[in-house]
């Protein structure tokens, strides 16, 4: 059991996201950086898709009722235990009673606290990822509180020493090159205003959140007007309204819309979109989808290899 006493500035329960409910205007949620939730799940024997904290900007102070284990990936954030900093990127087993603290991270954005086991919520739709804008999942439908308890699931077996090779953890600190394929309407846009998106550099505006990311740069123009008849929204789908700013459409996204969308980010670099704080900066580079998939596979094959596990107990 973990009682909540500080929750952080937007902490939410997030699991591998909710699918096949866009259709009725469901998005998926889940998490933003799915890599950085991935590993915190293998990190302390879960399954990929278990729930467990996302934590934006400031992450919670909680304690715990029953031995366990955690660990803390994404965004650089001081950890303690009982004012006593413990590494991220790592296996953490805590006591009864112990206490935890995830501060303000360095760079980035979101933070991820996994448990052994996993956070035990109701299944809302066949997730347990909040999706707070309609009140569903996670801990009623909403960010944590002060005095919340979370119940976790049963853990597979004994703690193990799990870490992570540092050649896989992020750096949150430089601009990010952002792959994208071009359209599915990048033919509504003047070549200059293709040639725009991938000059750059684009700033993160404070506005974005987990629906979308709002940009600010040099100016997308349109070839026939920036309105279309309403289609679906991938997610990673670049929007571009009648200002020429781009908004890139992350995991709350709504499941239509009428805007012209000039391309789509790849689904690896997701999560790195998602780290990147407002006032940063990101650029944009077009790859074909041949490519994309090789990359993808790639990134699979990386992600397998990411946590080196142990025999002994941490």
């Amino acid at each position: 059991m973990i009682k909540i006493l500080e929750p952080g500035l937007l902490t939410t329960i997030q699991d591998g996201g909710r699918s096949g409910q866009l259709r009725y205007g469901i998005p998926p949620s889940g998490p933003m950086d799915r890599r950085a939730l991935i590993i915190a799940n293998r990190l302390v024997g879960n399954a990929d898709t278990a729930a467990a904290l996302e934590c934006a900007y400031m992450g919670p102070r909680f304690d715990v009722a029953h031995p366990c284990a955690i660990a803390v990936t994404g965004a650089p954030a001081p950890v303690t235990v009982n004012r006593e900093p413990v590494p991220a990127w790592t296996t953490v087993v805590l006591k009864a009673g112990d206490q935890v603290r995830v501060g303000v991270p360095k760079s980035g954005v979101f933070s991820y606290v996994a448990f052994a086991g996993g956070i035990d919520v109701p299944m809302v739709l066949g997730s347990r990822a909040t999706y707070a804008k309609g009140r569903l999942g996670g801990l009623g439908g909403r960010a944590l509180r002060a005095g919340d308890v979370l119940q976790l699931g049963p853990a597979t077996g004994a703690p193990r020493r799990r870490t992570v090779d540092r050649r896989h953890v992020p750096d949150f600190d430089s601009e990010p090159e952002i792959r994208v394929v071009l359209g599915p309407q990048s033919d509504r846009f003047t070549d200059e205003g293709v040639a725009a998106l991938l000059g750059g550099p684009y700033e993160m505006l404070p506005q974005s959140d987990r629906m979308g990311a709002r940009l600010r740069g040099p100016r997308i123009t349109h070839a026939r007007g920036h309105d279309i008849i309403s289609d679906g929204i991938p997610l990673g789908g670049i929007q571009v309204p009648g200002d020429g700013q781009p908004i890139v459409l992350l995991v709350d996204r709504q499941s239509t819309g009428g805007y012209t969308k000039i391309a789509t980010v790849c689904s690896i670099d997701i999560g790195r979109i998602g780290q990147v704080k407002p006032g940063k900066r990101l650029t944009f580079r077009a790859i074909e989808v041949a490519e994309a998939h090789r990359l993808l596979r790639e990134d699979a094959q990386s992600l397998a290899g990411a946590v080196r596990e142990g025999n002994e107990e941490p």
